[in-house]
């Protein structure tokens, strides 16, 4: 027989006696399972179902957040802790009684909860970021020194009526990255998409509703100088130079917007943007962050911008208490209505300098006052 043939066989008989296993002998015990791991009592009590003992008297409960035991109608108990929570000291503002079970946001975990964290690759493909050209590069530059020149001839001018300023975006790219991550994770988190532009949907408002001149008294009008700013914004973020800012999980405030350099006064932080409707479809909408858009004299032609599908940073911007000098103390930025060519749009614009890591808040109600600021944190 050949060597070949010879080492083959050895080779299979190896094989064959190792998947062979010995029988077990009499009277030895039966091999002992592996030893299986124990589980943290924290990882039980997470996935255990909860009981709540019931009291016999709720009179002594009071609100977790304001420490009031008034307007007991509101409070919510929650069904795992049992501590009370009146509806308007939740963020978001709960609008009606929850049915069926309600859990608080500490012990839903919202309290604790953790952004995922998107690629670079994910957070350009997210906000749509144009790649800038070399000529585009040129024509920023060119811009940018006309927009030096005129300021030159027009100082006396300046002196009568202070312009908007562009926003500066922060000069490192991995910085903005980091900035627009954070804005995408809290969009992702709501179900949202990204949008910067006011959208019109079958079914709501149509864009021919949204005219300036059907404002009830006028509206404030944007001049010449001011549009081109505000489109030198929007082209800055087409190209995904956002404004220096952060999107901040707060466990009271829920989302909230932190300035992550100095802003300086009279800076554009933002356009409101998101799906337009007419008021009288969103009387009984849970969208805790409706904008005012236009106040008609035909109160069935006012019209709102409701960011609960699509929106942009201006959603998360928080409004401030203007009942109490404390609140309005918060306050650095405004929200304006303008006429931009003949439509309404809403601007979010800074009133002070604004320092780094300091919270961006803004009047609410604008100059209606008719939403209840008094229960903002």
């Amino acid at each position: 027989m050949p060597p070949t043939s010879t080492t083959t066989a050895a080779a299979r008989r190896q094989i064959s006696s190792r998947r062979r296993t010995s029988a077990p002998r009499r009277g030895s015990p039966p091999p002992s399972p592996p030893p299986k791991r124990m589980k943290l009592l924290t990882e039980i009590l997470q996935k255990a179902a909860y009981a709540v003992v019931e009291r016999e008297d709720y009179g002594d409960v009071s609100c977790e957040q304001c420490r009031s035991g008034e307007r007991s109608e509101e409070l919510l108990l929650c069904d795992k802790c049992d501590k009370g929570y009146h509806m308007k000291c939740l963020r978001p503002i709960v609008v009606r009684v929850p049915i069926g079970s309600w859990i608080c946001n500490q012990c839903s975990g919202d309290g604790q909860r953790r952004v995922r964290r998107l690629s670079q690759r994910k957070i350009i493909d997210f906000f749509r970021i144009q790649k800038c050209k070399k000529d585009d590069i040129k024509m920023k530059c060119r811009s940018l020194q006309d927009s030096r020149k005129r300021r030159r001839r027009s100082l006396v001018y300046q002196k009568k009526r202070r312009r908007l300023l562009p926003f500066i975006p922060s000069a490192d790219p991995t910085q903005r990255l980091k900035q627009m991550g954070t804005l995408a994770s809290a969009l992702t988190a709501l179900h949202m998409e990204f949008s910067d532009d006011l959208t019109y949907l079958p079914g709501m408002a149509p864009h021919s509703a949204n005219q300036a001149k059907f404002e009830q008294g006028g509206m404030q009008v944007l001049s010449k100088e001011d549009i081109e700013t505000l489109e030198q914004c929007r082209a800055m973020c087409k190209r995904g130079e956002c404004p220096p800012l952060l999107v901040v999980f707060d466990s009271c405030e829920g989302y909230t917007v932190e300035a992550d350099d100095q802003i300086k006064d009279l800076t554009i932080i933002a356009e409101y943007s998101g799906d337009v409707d007419y008021i009288k479809n969103r009387e009984h909408d849970d969208c805790d962050s409706m904008m005012t858009l236009l106040l008609a004299r035909d109160p069935s032609k006012s019209l709102v911008i409701c960011p609960d599908k699509r929106g942009n940073i201006a959603r998360f911007i928080n409004g401030i208490n203007n009942h109490t000098s404390d609140g309005k103390k918060k306050q650095n930025c405004k929200c304006v209505r303008y006429s931009v060519n003949g439509e309404c749009r809403v601007i979010l614009v800074a009133t002070r300098d604004i320092a780094k890591g300091e919270k961006l808040y803004y009047d609410y109600n604008g100059y209606e006052h008719e939403y209840p600021t008094q229960h903002f944190v």
